[in-house]
């Protein structure tokens, strides 16, 4: 079972006042006791009652004695297992590379890149963890301005000198909240598991019941705060709850949160010595590792999964695309990714035959823009559809920033390349778009299913997500679908295409994330839509068959 953390906090904040603390509901969770079938990504919003990408109903009518073509896919990530049991023939396979010789076989300037590359790694091994963006700004700026009073600040110097109290303002903030956060959720979780114990035992009972609270009558201020937690778990639950497995989705949000202090917010924290670059020179090429996997490649494998698993097999699930090849671009630590290193993960994607690039990932700040905008431009000259995941934040992306963007810095220009994409659930009603996906009228394109998406992880296992992350590839999965079976299309027709079909329901309105208020659908981005596999296979029938 799959507990929803958020609803299940909702009430925490007055039941555990006693932690004097305030609770916080970590980004991607969907508020919604409501479970959908594991594929449900796919399905059809006619013919099976799910808000799908209606992949399914594409392959059985309109592509069904069509031949494909293979499309190369760039997942830049975390990382990606590629031994995995579903995504077995769908990696993408350098050819020219020899693996573990040693050598750049076919002198692209990456020694042994046989699946792809990592430019977060060095000849000692991979960054795990790394600093927010915030972080490594703020330290910069505190060494020119941390002791240097306002009225000392030069002319010249006044509007940097600004920026610098924002952004200090703006981390000792965000790192207060995340302590409050590690500090909760490791109470939290510490007192829950102790309390499930304890009233085990106190009751002589397998499972605490609500039944069994109800008739429990004692003095004993121990067993009474234990009846009150593991209350307020099963009046969101209910008796079913899985104490193991809150136990482990507990442990994951105290480890999130406890990785923010240690490592995301600690300006003592430099990890990139590991890699070995010249950090000072975004432009610089060449680094990096063969190490496709990383530490920990859970959340690009599950992105993998949705766009690319066997569809042919009879394991785990069914990708959207029946016929991509992955190839792996590992740039995204537990932390935020670094401006050099997207820059570089798009252009070696582009230069190796990629011909989209999913960007699961985001950051608030990017003080090396110019390098992102320049390989964006670069991708765009080569016909390179770029896919990115709006956030989970539930912001308005036309009034903060979710980088990378399509706009280009100090000017007007915006890439046309470029696809942002906002989550979806499964039901047309109130909750249709995730609590916590960002939108935007002028900013987010589409909206894609990203709410409890079962897909592939390490090691031969599947779980569910949320997330943008996870309405990326489900956009990018329906964008390969197009381009290997018309691979006439060019890339503006394939995002035309893409915005056109995308189903529109009028008149629906939905919970606004972050504020609660109910708005019109159509109002929360350009197109007013979300993706549809089947109707954009319709339209890109009727505009190569004429």
């Amino acid at each position: 079972m799959k507990h929803n953390v958020s609803r299940i906090f909702a009430g925490l904040a007055v039941a555990l006042s006693v932690c004097n603390i305030n609770v916080y509901a970590q980004d991607a969770v969907q508020d919604s006791s409501q479970v959908p079938p594991k594929n449900w990504f796919v399905l059809d919003h006619s013919s099976d009652d799910y808000e799908g990408v209606s992949a399914e109903k594409a392959y059985n009518t309109v592509l069904k004695n069509k031949k494909s073509k293979t499309v190369t896919v760039a997942v830049i990530d975390s990382g990606v297992d590629i031994d995995h049991e579903d995504l077995q023939g769908k990696i993408w396979i350098n050819e020219d590379e020899i693996a573990g010789n040693g050598i750049d076989d076919d002198k692209n300037g990456y020694v042994d890149d046989r699946y792809g590359w990592n430019f977060i790694g060095g000849k000692d091994g991979n960054v795990e963890e790394d600093t927010y963006e915030l972080t490594r700004i703020y330290n910069d700026l505190k060494a020119k301005y941390g002791d240097v009073e306002a009225k000392k600040v030069k002319k010249k110097n006044k509007d940097e000198y600004e920026y610098w109290l924002k952004v200090k303002k703006n981390f000792e903030a965000d790192y207060e909240k995340a302590e409050q956060q590690y500090e909760f959720y490791a109470t939290f979780h510490k007192n829950l598991m102790r309390y499930n114990t304890l009233l085990k035992l106190y009751l002589d009972v397998e499972k605490v019941s609500m039944e069994d609270l109800r008739s429990l009558t004692t003095n004993d201020s121990t067993i009474l705060a234990a009846r009150n937690m593991v209350g307020i778990i099963l009046q969101n639950v209910g008796d079913e709850a899985d104490f193991e497995q809150l136990d482990k989705e507990l442990a994951e949000a105290e480890e999130h949160f406890g990785n923010q202090v240690n490592f995301a917010f600690n300006t003592e924290f430099n990890p990139r010595t590991i890699v070995g670059d010249d950090y000072s020179d975004p432009y610089e090429k060449g680094y990096g590792n063969s190490d496709v996997k990383g530490h920990d490649p859970s959340h690009g494998t599950h992105v993998s999964g949705i766009i690319a698993a066997n569809r042919d097999n009879d394991l785990g699930i069914k990708g959207i695309a029946n016929d991509v090849k992955i190839m792996v671009v590992r740039a995204v630590p537990d932390g935020d990714e670094r401006d050099k290193d997207v820059a570089n993960a798009i252009i070696y994607a582009v230069d190796n035959g990629a011909q989209i690039i999913n960007m699961s990932f985001g950051k608030s700040y990017s003080p090396q823009k110019e390098a992102v905008d320049k390989a964006v431009k670069y991708a765009e000259s080569k016909g390179v559809l770029l896919v990115h995941a709006a956030g989970n934040s539930s912001k308005d992306l036309d009034k903060s920033n979710n980088f990378p963007t399509r706009k280009f810095k100090d000017s007007k220009e915006t890439a046309t390349n470029w696809l942002e994409i906002g989550a979806s659930a499964w039901d047309d009603d109130a909750n249709f778009v995730g609590s916590f996906s960002n939108y935007g009228k002028h900013s987010v394109d589409i909206f894609a299913p990203g709410v409890d998406i079962y897909s592939t992880t390490p090691d031969n296992t599947y779980s569910s997500f949320d997330g943008t992350s996870m309405a990326a590839p489900a956009t990018t999965g329906v964008a390969a679908l197009l381009m290997s079976y018309y691979p006439e299309l060019t890339v503006d027709q394939v995002k035309d295409i893409l915005t056109k079909s995308a189903i529109r329901f009028d008149g629906l309105k939905v919970t606004k994330p972050g504020d609660e208020s109910l708005v019109d659908f159509k109002s929360l981005s350009i197109y007013g839509g979300e993706v549809n596999a089947y109707e954009a296979v319709k339209l890109a029938e009727s505009m190569t068959s004429k």
